[in-house]
This record gives C-alpha cells, sequence and structure tokens, in this order.
C-alpha cells in the first residue's frame, strides 16, 4: 500500500442514508415511477436497474429524506443475508434493512462498491451474533477502509468492472439462448405451429381455438425446413383432458414418462464441509433456472436417487406466499468441480424421464404458463407455500413421437452446451475477480500487472 493512501470511514467517503418504507396500507405510496429497493433485488446484482416493488411520486415524497441519487452503494443491512452491496442506476429509495451512500465527488463510487463488495462477512461480523443481525448507520458509518488517490480508485475499479461485464455479458447471452430454446418449444409442442402449417397445407380443418393462429401462420413466409415438418401430424384429435392436440400424439402424464423425486431433509448439524453438497431452494433463481452459489455443504446420509448430476431437471417444491415466484419453477442442475457429490434437498425434487431425449422436451413443458398456473392451483400455505406431493407427477402432457423429440433434441442441446461453456467461463473470471479483488484493494498488486491478467483473461 502507498503511502498516498488513506483511511476513511464511510461516513467521511459520503452521506449515509438509511431506508424507510412508504405505509404500505396507502395504496397511492406505491406505483411505477421509483425504484424502490429490497435485499431481494440485490441479489446477483452489481447494478440496481430493476426492482419488484415501485413507489409513486407521492410515496417517494413520504420517505423524502430516505431518496438516494443514482450511483448510490446500497449495503444490506438486517438479517442473515445481510452485508449484499449494489450500485443504483437511479434515483431509489431503498427499505429499512438498506443503508446507502451517496458518495462525494472526491471518491469514485465503483472503488467503494468493489471494497465493500469483498466484506461481507465482516459486515455481519459487526452486527453481532443475534438471531436478528442489525447494523445500525451509527456503526455501518464507522466502518473503515483504505483509499488511494482518485485517479488509482478509478484505474482499479475499471479492471474489477472489465471482468464484471464480461461476466454479465456471459449472462445476457444465456439468456438468449435459454429464451431461444423456449420459443421453439413453444412453436412445436403448446401453438403446434408446424402442425398448423401441415393441416392449412392439406386443407384440413383448424379446430376453433386455432383458428387466430393458423391466420397468423398464413401471413408468415415459410422456410423449407420439410425434414422436420414431416415429423408433425397434419391434423388435430380431441383429448378429454387436454382438448385438442396433434392427431397421434399421446396424452400422458408426467409420472408415465419420469420418475419425480424429492429430496433429503436435513439438520442444521449437518451442515458443515464436506465433499458433498446440498441444491437447495437457494440453488434456484427467481422465476426459473439455476444459482451456482445456493448450495449447502452437507455430511448427513441420503438415498441414491436423491443425488442428481449436471443436466438434471429440478423443481423447487415451496415459496414464501409473499413471494411466490419460486414455488414450480424449473431449474437444470449445473456441475459444480468442488463437490463430489450434489444431493436434492426436501424442497427440491428431481424429474428423471425414462428417455434422455425428453429431458429438454420437460424442462421446456416446466416453464410454460400452464404449468406454472397448475403448480400455484396445487400449493397451499399461508406464510410458506407447499406444492403438493402428486402435483408435477400427474400434470397432463401430449407426447410427440420420439423421432421429433430427437430432432428437438438435437437442435436445443448446442444451445444448452453454450450455456454451460459460458457459465464455465463464468466461474474462471469469478475467481480471477475475487483473486484481484483484495490484492487491488490493500494496494498489494500494482495496477499494471492486475490489468495484464485481466486482458489475458477477457
Amino acid at each position: 500500500m502507498g503511502s498516498d493512501w488513506k483511511e476513511v470511514s464511510l461516513g467521511e467517503i459520503g452521506r449515509v442514508v438509511t431506508g424507510k418504507t412508504p405505509k404500505t396500507k396507502v395504496i397511492e405510496n406505491f406505483g411505477h415511477e421509483i425504484p424502490f429497493i429490497t435485499p431481494r433485488d440485490m441479489d446477483d446484482q452489481r447494478i440496481i436497474s430493476e426492482t419488484e416493488r415501485y413507489l409513486s411520486k407521492v410515496g417517494s415524497v413520504s420517505v423524502k429524506n430516505s431518496i438516494i441519487p443514482a450511483n448510490s452503494i446500497s449495503v444490506s443491512c438486517i438479517g442473515s443475508d445481510m452485508g449484499k452491496s449494489a450500485i443504483t442506476k437511479y434515483l431509489s429509495v431503498t427499505n429499512q434493512q438498506i443503508n446507502s451512500i451517496v458518495v462525494s465527488d472526491e471518491f469514485y463510487y465503483k472503488f467503494v462498491y468493489y471494497n465493500l463488495s469483498s466484506r461481507k462477512a465482516e459486515i455481519r461480523g459487526l452486527a453481532g451474533g443475534s438471531a436478528q443481525p442489525i447494523l445500525n448507520k451509527s456503526d455501518f458509518s464507522q466502518i473503515k477502509m483504505f483509499v488511494p488517490p482518485l485517479t488509482e480508485q478509478k484505474a482499479i475499479a475499471y479492471i474489477l468492472g472489465s471482468l464484471d461485464d464480461k461476466i454479465e455479458l456471459n449472462r445476457r447471452m444465456n439468456e438468449t439462448l435459454e429464451a431461444m430454446a423456449q420459443a421453439l418449444f413453444k412453436s412445436w409442442f403448446v401453438d403446434f405451429d408446424p402442425v398448423i402449417d401441415n393441416a392449412l397445407a392439406a386443407g384440413n380443418a383448424i379446430p376453433d381455438e386455432f383458428i387466430e393462429r393458423a391466420e397468423q401462420r398464413k401471413a408468415i413466409e415459410k422456410k423449407d425446413n420439410s425434414d422436420i415438418q414431416n415429423l408433425f401430424p397434419d391434423e388435430f384429435e380431441f383429448t378429454e383432458e387436454m382438448g385438442w392436440i396433434p392427431k397421434g400424439w399421446q396424452e400422458l402424464q408426467i409420472k408415465d414418462i419420469a420418475k419425480v423425486v424429492k429430496g433429503k431433509s436435513y439438520k442444521s448439524s449437518e451442515l458443515s464441509e464436506s465433499e458433498t453438497a446440498l441444491v437447495t431452494l437457494k440453488s434456484f433463481k427467481r422465476g426459473g433456472g439455476y444459482r451456482l452459489d445456493g448450495l449447502k455443504e452437507y455430511t448427513g446420509k441420503y438415498k441414491e436417487e436423491q443425488e442428481v448430476k449436471a443436466g438434471d431437471l429440478v423443481i423447487a417444491y415451496t415459496d414464501v406466499t409473499q413471494a411466490a415466484d419460486l414455488i414450480g419453477k424449473p431449474a437444470m442442475v449445473i456441475d459444480d468441480i468442488r463437490y463430489k457429490h450434489l444431493v436434492i434437498s426436501l424442497d427440491v425434487a428431481v424429474v428423471r424421464p425414462e428417455i434422455d431425449s425428453q429431458k429438454y422436451y420437460l424442462y421446456g413443458l416446466a416453464q410454460t404458463e400452464a404449468f406454472q398456473s397448475h403448480n400455484y392451483s396445487h400449493s397451499t400455505g399461508t406464510t410458506v407455500l407447499h406444492l403438493s406431493k402428486n402435483a408435477v407427477p400427474d400434470y397432463y402432457l401430449c407426447l410427440p413421437s420420439e423421432n421429433l423429440l430427437h430432432g428437438f433434441t438435437k437442435i436445443v442441446e448446442p444451445l444448452f452446451t453454450s450455456v454451460n461453456n459460458n457459465i464455465g467461463e463464468i466461474r474462471n473470471l469469478e475467481k480471477l475477480r475475487d483473486t484481484l479483488l483484495p490484492k487491488l484493494m490493500s494496494g498489494e498488486l500494482h495496477i499494471a500487472d492486475a490489468e495484464a491478467l485481466v486482458n489475458e483473461a477477457i
């Protein structure tokens, strides 16, 4: 650390603001204008651009002393998951669980963010070991950090930001790739576009519920894709459970083609350093998808069928009623080189198809609105929602031919391979970032050396 570095407190770096929630009984306080940040909005976020809830201008005025500008640094300071840091993209308000720093001009807000983002455990420790730890505004303001001159702060933040920019680019690419796979699933297996096209070409009747879609298909210029098109029938047939489906497809339930296995209950005493980890609710992103940081190391026993591997389809079986955006959501397990074994917890179920080519079909099915509505209607609970044991196994589907499933797999499997490759790169970039961050923050590593490592990585 150079002699030009100095130690300052967060209170010296900028104005510290504790958030506040407007009166929730006043409906007019909530709207679409001002982002209202809670700790949930800070998960996996460096820059908060969207929030679950927003305030109206009236609502923001009612808590005007808690309004913070863009580029403020917000830190969760209450609860077991405290210490999360994020940057506000817009003028915002936070709830009372968050303290924010409105950084003054002599400091660089991104440097402050990176410094605090590496100190989650330290911040948690400052709050003590109570069941509901709290780091109040006064104590938060006294947190110290060493800072170099402003130009060096910006250089350090630029290096770390380059890694995060690449990480976020990979994540956006993955979202696009998964959206492409789901769009194809919806076209083939929900809207039945190829069947409608074939029926129109053959002059066969179109069921009333597909008339509007048929008119849309008529206006679309078709590409010559006869190899795929020939795998679809050219007419529909009526079934008792599902109504009109493509002729020849089987009306079945998930339990007819896959085994659904619930996970393992566990004790807190079984959570310690291990080569085995539990896939838990925290392994799911809100809205579906897999998170790499949600695993819990586990030393207890489990059944062989409760162990999962990369590519397995898992479903969330519980959620809190306040959110209800997790229950019934799917994810595909991603390999984690840190552990020899991954085991699902009680709040998770694995869906194992009898035929491997059905895996991507079932994953697409689990993302549909119909599947999600079915699961929500089969959930019970007041504060915590529980999905009934048979909700997933009893869900009805129309299964196409095995040849068509192979055709679908052949198209989407490379997309998911790219997703996994991007995830591998994300891991490496995160590891490099987490290695460089403390060394740059302490002045142990020269900026030029760190820059060379980052340029080589990206």
